[in-house]
């Protein structure tokens, strides 16, 4: 990368001298780095933002310092410490969450929080049940928060937009390939009504609008060296939209037995067990604040986004491989029969899942 990121780092209220700047994991959507200085100065994380995905950039900084604050400020009032269970946006030498660059290129830095504990996958009930706890009192804490957010991601989740979507690439056909995946058009058609009457829900406010967080994976979630949730990370996609949006991908995500690209597709299913330990967790944090409807509609909205997924791979395959990065020619067509045998294993399970959440609220 050329750019001079001390230089970068140096443009924000940072303490201390900075004694380096190195990256931080893959970044898959943003650039990461964390900041070093000198002594017992803090440590801090240094993004460079996707203009790509979020725009507008200034606009979500706004929208995660409204979040940061109110949850700091009920933090506080909770007798906690509002610098370890919260984000803390660092802003720049001008006062703005963030700083344009000559490339026209934003940049944002938070304070780095030591001492925490992240975990890539949950890979026993154990932690699922605490990744629920995290998104659940992510989402107690701004439950409350009536401030809107600017929606820098137009139309996610909104099946209808996706529906738009669709129709527009199975029309046009760009690269020829949708004669050779007529089975799989017909997953989604098959479907089709159904989602739309869950999404009407929405529309209508039957399922109200709340701030959710729109990335929840356990790595988005810090525990302290007890193992308790300290508190959620990565708030570029926090959203007004239903809640139920974060339950469903989180049991996307937390569930599969596979991969998402799995090519064994004997290897991919639904874990019940997991999915009970995630819901037990997930309701003693939410279970206070959500009504009756959608708690009605926790298991459906596993259904919901994992077959949103299996839509979202199949217009890409048909239209030329233009969103997801790909590995191979049918990467994309792959990704979707493993999200498909994914949503035909959470359907089979479907009227367990709907019983367990029931036992569990009562």
């Amino acid at each position: 990368m050329n750019v001079d990121l001390i230089k970068i780092a140096s443009q924000f209220r940072i303490l201390g001298n900075i004694k380096e700047v190195v990256p931080l994991g893959e970044g898959f959507i943003n650039d990461t780095f964390i900041i070093s200085t000198e002594g017992k100065s803090p440590k801090y994380i240094l993004q460079r933002k996707n203009k790509k995905v979020f725009s507008p950039i200034p606009a979500m900084m706004e929208n995660i310092q409204k979040v940061c604050d109110h949850i700091k400020a009920k933090v506080l009032k909770a007798g906690g410490d509002p610098m370890r269970e919260a984000m803390t946006i660092i802003p720049a030498n001008d006062g703005k969450l963030y700083f344009l660059d000559e490339e026209k290129e934003y940049w944002a830095v938070c304070l780095f929080i030591e001492d925490t504990i992240a975990y890539e996958a949950a890979e026993t009930p154990e932690l699922a049940y605490a990744g629920g706890k995290g998104i659940g009192k992510f989402q107690s804490l701004v439950s409350d928060l009536k401030d809107p957010l600017t929606d820098i991601l137009p139309g996610f989740h909104n099946i209808r937009i996706r529906y738009e979507q669709w129709d527009a690439v199975l029309k046009k056909d760009p690269v020829g390939r949708k004669e050779k995946v007529q089975e799989e058009i017909e997953w989604i058609e098959s479907r089709r009504e159904e989602m739309m009457d869950f999404w009407k829900l929405v529309e209508n406010g039957t399922i109200p609008t709340r701030v959710s967080h729109n990335d929840t994976k356990i790595n988005n979630i810090l525990f302290d060296k007890n193992g308790e949730v300290l508190c959620v990370i990565d708030l570029d996609t926090v959203l007004n939209s239903t809640v139920l949006n974060d339950f469903g991908d989180a049991i996307r995500y937390y569930t599969n037995t596979g991969k998402e690209d799995d090519t064994n597709l004997a290897n991919v299913s639904m874990n019940m067990e997991i999915f009970r330990a995630f819901a037990k967790g997930y309701l003693e944090e939410a279970g206070s604040f959500l009504t009756e409807k959608e708690i009605e509609y926790l298991a459906f909205s596993a259904k919901y986004i994992t077959y949103e997924q299996v839509l979202r791979f199949l217009m890409d395959y048909i239209d030329g491989d233009n969103y997801y990065k790909t590995k191979s020619e049918d990467h994309n067509l792959i990704r979707t029969r493993a999200q498909y045998k994914l949503l035909t294993s959470i359907e089979e399970q479907y009227v367990a899942m709907k019983k367990v959440v029931k036992e569990l609220v009562s």
